[in-house]
């Protein structure tokens, strides 16, 4: 009986809109919701267009005044971005809800559903519904003004290196190319001793010159050069540059240290190969298989050089070879490789068939060399060492010939090679036959060496065919489980401009 009491007395109560005449509930306006929307737009002052700067190149908007950030569309960052639009509008009124409506990826539009609510006549609080619409124009940056321009830049790291292979550079391209550190740089510029990498700012170079010193044995400088400065605002434009020394030795150098380093490193030989160059310089006694790792700073207080240029190389035939078992450890010897053999053999030159003239030595090469075989190597017997240390030491003490590697077919290895890798696009000075040389050296030592290959994406080449390796007498490959795809991205079949928006 309350309840139909309360109804009754609600009917009883209703009153006339004072418009039409239509019977509303009591309201401080004393009119409807329509002649009240009629009399009254609370979105009045609200821009329903609007227009927002994307650039295709970095993929950014544009925040006025001079500001360009990452969104997504229909993200939380674009939607407040698109409100900051029309912040001065929506002063007067209370934003209840926004939203985006959906519209076609390539149609350059944007759709935003706003829910006001404004306090209108006698205390009448109104709420109403909205659609304000955002075209896309495409502006480009300055970011990448600066880099179509290929001539604007504030900070260069200039990576040099004293020798005459560059297997180095090819090694710390892949490095560079892996942690994908290319991508902020302006230009890069090949030149006859090494690369440049030009940058936007200051803090993008020293984060190269980081991870050079991390990847590589090197050690770095730096300078600047005042290039304006405004005397009202205390604002000082500076150009840098970074230059970043590598260690001159490489992989398959033939190294004589001094005494001193010498007996630091375990009292191993003077005379010694370097295996492999990381973060580290990886140095292997042929005589007892003893190794270390010399860093950049022990380099430095240390220096040597190679003895030997890459085309000094010659080509030896083992007439004879014998595993030895482990010698008995000096004192204060270091570690020794396991994944080497020691062994002594007899070898001769190729060029040297007609004689009789052979020579003896020991190699770390035992794993892999059988009598017969190809090796190359260096003669130290019949040639002038032009170096401090080694000028110092007993003749009895320098061996008469070093092996560094096993020789193959070179045509027929890089007919079944089924794998590539990728490359830096950057200004060259010009390519001659020994740069094509020098990189085939360095693709058979990524077929040689699983710790290299370890930090390199290789990829796999489809117009290669796959054969089945049945050669076991062959020279290494690559195993396909070590390969990558390599992934093509085609346009979008509907294509435009706007695609590349959603990417």
């Amino acid at each position: 009986a309350e309840l139909l009491f309360v109804t009754d007395f609600s009917s009883l109560c209703s009153s006339l809109c004072c418009q039409c005449g239509v019977p509303i509930p009591p309201n401080p306006a004393n009119m409807c919701v329509g002649c009240l929307r009629a009399q009254v737009d609370i979105t009045e002052g609200i821009p329903k267009q609007g227009t927002l700067h994307f650039c295709k190149q970095c993929e950014r908007y544009l925040q006025p005044p001079g500001t360009w950030i990452q969104c997504t569309l229909e993200s939380r960052e674009l939607l407040a971005l698109c409100l900051k639009k029309i912040k001065a509008s929506l002063s007067k009124v209370r934003l209840i809800d926004a939203g985006f409506i959906w519209t076609e990826p390539h149609s350059k539009r944007l759709k935003l559903k706003l829910t006001v609510q404004k306090e209108v006549i006698n205390g009448a609080v109104l709420q109403q519904a909205f659609v304000v619409e955002y075209i896309i124009q495409s502006q480009m940056c300055e970011d990448c003004h600066r880099i179509e321009a290929k001539d604007f830049w504030k900070a260069v790291v200039q990576v040099r290196q004293k020798t005459l292979h560059k297997k180095t550079f090819y090694y710390l391209e892949q490095l560079i190319l892996k942690h994908r550190l290319h991508q902020n740089t302006l230009r890069i510029k090949e030149i006859h001793d090494g690369l440049d990498f030009y940058y936007s700012s200051k803090q993008q170079a020293q984060k190269m010159v980081d991870f050079l010193q991390c990847t590589v044995p090197s050690r770095s400088k730096s300078s600047q050069r005042l290039i304006s400065h405004d005397i009202h605002s205390n604002v000082y434009n500076y150009k840098s540059t970074f230059s970043v020394e590598i260690v001159p030795i490489c992989k398959d150098n033939v190294v004589c240290l001094s005494p001193k380093l010498a007996q630091s490193l375990g009292n191993m030989s003077q005379i010694c190969v370097c295996i492999r160059v990381t973060s580290t310089i990886h140095l292997i006694d042929p005589s007892t298989l003893q190794i270390a790792e010399i860093d950049g700073n022990t380099y430095w207080r240390h220096p040597f050089n190679s003895l030997f240029h890459p085309k000094q190389l010659e080509e030896f035939i083992i007439m004879d070879i014998n595993r030895v078992q482990e010698k008995k450890k000096g004192a204060g010897a270091g570690a020794r490789s396991n994944k080497h053999t020691l062994a002594e053999a007899w070898v001769q030159k190729t060029s040297e068939l007609n004689t009789d003239h052979q020579y003896f030595c020991c190699t770390h090469l035992g794993h892999i060399l059988n009598p017969g075989d190809l090796v190359l190597g260096f003669d130290l017997a019949n040639c002038n060492l032009n170096d401090e240390f080694a000028n110092k030491m007993n003749p009895h003490s320098i061996p008469d010939v070093v092996l560094i590697k096993k020789s193959y077919d070179r045509t027929k290895r890089q007919r079944r090679r089924n794998w590539k890798l990728k490359e830096l696009e950057r200004d060259r000075e010009g390519t001659d036959t020994d740069d094509e040389r020098q990189y085939q050296d360095f693709l058979e030592d990524l077929e040689e060496d699983e710790a290299i290959r370890k930090n390199v994406n290789i990829y796999r080449n489809a117009d290669v065919p796959v054969e089945s390796d049945t050669d076991d007498d062959g020279p290494p490959r690559i195993s396909l489980a070590e390969m990558l795809e390599d992934l093509h991205i085609s346009q979008d079949a509907t294509g435009g401009e706007g695609a590349n928006m959603m990417t």
